[in-house]
C-alpha cells in the first residue's frame, strides 16, 4: 500500500480548545507561545498563556491572518486593511485590542479580501487576496509589503482566492495556491526586488481546497487541505497524510525549542500535538519570518488603493 494514499487518522494530543474557529497558527518566539486569531469569536489566542496573562484577549475586529513582527508587536489581515496591534504587557490592565491600520488592499475593488499570508525570510509580508464574491472570477492577487518600499504586487498569476503561501528554508523560493484549483505552485523569489520568477507547478492536491502550508529544514512541505494534513518532499511528492478524528484541520505551524514540536490548529478551536508515532523522526522547522518593524506608531500609514 503506498503510504502516500494511506489517510492517518488521530485523535491528537488536545492542548487547548478555545473559541469557535481556528485560523492561521503563529510561533511567537519573542513570548514562546503560539498565537492564532479567532475570526468568528473576535479573539486572539496563545499557548501557552504567556506569564501574568490571558489565553485569550478580545480583538475589536476580526482577523484572519497574521504575523509576528520585530517589534513584538503583531501584523494582522482584517478583511481589506492591514493593521498593527500593540500586545499588553504582564501587569497592564487588559483591553480589547484595537490594530492601527497601516494600509487598504484594492480599496476600488469591493469583491476581494486577503485570504493568507505570511512574512518572508527577509522580513516583509507576502500575501493573498481571495474574490468573496459568488461570481468566484479569478481577481485574487499576491502582493509584498514592506515598511521600506512599502505595497508591491508580485507578478503571478490572478486566482479564485490565495491560499498555502510559504518560502523554503533560504527564503528563494515561494509556494503558493488557488485554493479553487488542483495544484501547489512554486517560483523563484528575490525579497528585495519583490521579483519571483515563472511559475511552475509544484504538487497536485490531494484533497480539495488549499489552506495553511509552511516548509520545514530539510525543504519538506507541510500542507492542509480539505481538512488534512499532507507533507511532501523538496521534489512535491506526497510523504504522508494526517487527519484529526475530532475536527478538520485548518493550520500548522512549528514551534518550541529548536523548532521541533509541530502543533496542528483544528477548524473549530482545538490545538493539538501530534502523537509520539506520528511525531517522530520529523525534520525540525525553521524559525519562522517575522516582519521588519520599526515599532513606530506613524509607520508605514498609508492607502494601497489611492
Amino acid at each position: 500500500m503506498n503510504v502516500a494514499n494511506t489517510v492517518a487518522s488521530t485523535p491528537g494530543i488536545m492542548l487547548l480548545r478555545v473559541g469557535q474557529a481556528g485560523c492561521a497558527l503563529r510561533w511567537d518566539a519573542a513570548r514562546q507561545c503560539w498565537r492564532w486569531p479567532d475570526p468568528v469569536g473576535g479573539q486572539l489566542y496563545a499557548w501557552p498563556a504567556p506569564p501574568a496573562m490571558p489565553s485569550g484577549m478580545r480583538m475589536l475586529e476580526s482577523a484572519c491572518v497574521m504575523a509576528c513582527c520585530s517589534s513584538g508587536r503583531l501584523l494582522l489581515a482584517l478583511g481589506k486593511r492591514l493593521g498593527m496591534v500593540e500586545l499588553p504587557q504582564p501587569g497592564q490592565p487588559l483591553r480589547p485590542l484595537q490594530a492601527q491600520v497601516l494600509l487598504t488592499i484594492d480599496a476600488a475593488e469591493p469583491r476581494t479580501s486577503i485570504s493568507d499570508g505570511c512574512a518572508d525570510r527577509g522580513g516583509n509580508f507576502v500575501f493573498g487576496t481571495a474574490n468573496t464574491a459568488q461570481d468566484q472570477r479569478p481577481i485574487g492577487s499576491f502582493y509584498q509589503y514592506a515598511q521600506r518600499h512599502g505595497l508591491r504586487r508580485l507578478a503571478l498569476p490572478a486566482v479564485v482566492r490565495a491560499a498555502s503561501i510559504a518560502f523554503s528554508p533560504d527564503g528563494r523560493r515561494m509556494y503558493f495556491a488557488d485554493a479553487a484549483s488542483g495544484a501547489i505552485m512554486q517560483c523563484d523569489y528575490d525579497a528585495e526586488r519583490a521579483k519571483v520568477g515563472k511559475a511552475q507547478r509544484f504538487a497536485e492536491l490531494l484533497a480539495a481546497g488549499a489552506g495553511a502550508a509552511l516548509a520545514d529544514s530539510l525543504g519538506n512541505l507541510w500542507s492542509v487541505q480539505g481538512g488534512v494534513l499532507v507533507q511532501y518532499d523538496g521534489a512535491g511528492h506526497p510523504l504522508q497524510q494526517i487527519a484529526l478524528a475530532r475536527e478538520s484541520a485548518a493550520s500548522v505551524a512549528f514551534g518550541g525549542p529548536g523548532m521541533a514540536q509541530l502543533l496542528v490548529l483544528g477548524e473549530q478551536g482545538g490545538l493539538y500535538g501530534l502523537p509520539p508515532d506520528l511525531a517522530r523522526g520529523l525534520a525540525p522547522g525553521v524559525k519562522e519570518g517575522l516582519f521588519i518593524d520599526s515599532g513606530s506608531a506613524s509607520m508605514g500609514l498609508a492607502d494601497a488603493g489611492r
